[in-house]
């Protein structure tokens, strides 16, 4: 061996080093990087020390992430979200354990993570591996396979709470229609999707004209337009929804609020349309409108595994694979990262990192 070969041969043995497993899992993992140093964020797919993904005690191979509108505000400089810089975005992950830490679980048990700060003030989902601690961590029931864990991801986890909070303030199918607004999105989708299952009426909202077959495939007995909401400058319209599961927010949730039934009520998740609430009182003292405020992002450990629970079993979307409606690469997340903040996505879009 000629003393080249011999440098070579050294080197490479050494990178070897740096990336084979160890007890305690591998050395780097490959994720997506957003840096917001410059005029504009970047990205760059590199492999990053398993060291740097942060502070947790239980290490997880990722399967799956998914593709959120959060995502897209966290890897945006003008987004307001991402709490560090660089970040590897991405708030849900599905994935197996490596290091199970205080989990109490088995290396190799298939699970669920999303919320709190990952993807936001930690590095999240859209790596090989991650790192989290062990009172975030969900195990995924049997009834989901990881990839139908992400199809649900943040977005279904957010539908169910919504579908739960609604019943559990007395909404049942007999009590009258449902409205879902954003119904094309993630949260609104799924919703859809669950509501129906269950008997209920649902008229979906969408500014999709082209989505309308896809919706009703999904459940959906009537899609209507935007427009078809009402006047969010009326405080008060005609009594129409039993229920309904906002989305959007602004003047959408306006409208809305404003055409609820007696004593029904308003599930609200989301702020595409404005963080602004432009109506009245009058919806809630005038006909008792209660509007239900959903958040996934710091529910209560318990809760949240109840929910998953719920999720493989009697909230489980019947045509939950249909839901998924692209998948990508860590090559292909900017691009759906800039389609869903421009409203051009439909459905789920699922992350493979394996």
């Amino acid at each position: 061996m000629t003393p080249d070969e011999d440098v070579t041969s050294l080197a490479d043995a050494l990178e070897d080093k740096r990336n084979r497993s160890t007890d305690s899992g591998p050395a780097v993992s490959r994720a997506l990087i957003a840096d917001s140093s410059g005029a504009e964020t970047t990205f760059v797919v590199r492999s990053l020390p398993v060291t740097e993904l942060g502070v947790g005690d239980v290490l997880v191979a990722v399967s799956w992430s998914s593709v959120n509108f959060k995502d897209s505000l966290a890897s945006r400089k003008d987004g307001r979200v991402a709490r560090i810089n660089p970040l590897v975005p991405g708030i849900d992950l599905a994935g197996t354990i490596v290091a199970p830490g205080n989990s109490g679980l088995q290396p190799g048990a298939p699970v669920v993570v999303h919320g709190y700060d990952l993807g936001v003030a930690r590095h999240g989902g859209f790596s090989e591996y991650a790192r989290v601690p062990a009172e975030w961590v969900v195990p995924l029931n049997d009834g989901l396979s990881l990839r139908q864990a992400m199809t649900l991801g943040t977005a279904g986890f957010t539908a169910a709470l919504s579908v739960i909070a609604l019943e559990e303030h007395g909404l049942t199918p007999g009590r009258g229609p449902v409205l879902v607004t954003g119904a094309t999105g993630g949260v609104g989708s799924v919703a859809v999707s669950i509501l129906a299952s269950r008997g209920y009426q649902v008229t979906a909202v969408t500014g999709k004209p082209d989505a309308a077959d896809w919706l009703h495939s999904l459940g959906a007995g009537g899609v209507i337009d935007r427009a078809g909401v009402g006047d969010p400058a009326r405080p008060l319209q005609k009594e129409i929804w039993a229920g309904a599961i906002d989305n959007v927010g602004g003047q959408t949730l306006a409208a809305v609020l404003a055409s609820m039934r007696y004593g029904s009520a308003v599930a609200a998740s989301g702020n595409t349309g404005g963080t602004a609430l432009p109506t009245t009182v009058f919806p809630f003292i005038l006909r008792g409108i209660s509007l239900l405020g959903i958040d996934s992002v710091q529910c209560p450990i318990d809760r949240r595994r109840e929910v998953w629970a719920r999720l493989a079993n009697d909230l489980r979307p019947p045509l939950l694979d249909d839901l998924a409606t692209d998948e990508v690469d860590l090559d292909g997340v900017p691009e759906a990262l800039a389609r869903i903040h421009d409203g051009g996505n439909r459905g789920r879009t699922l992350v493979r990192l394996r």
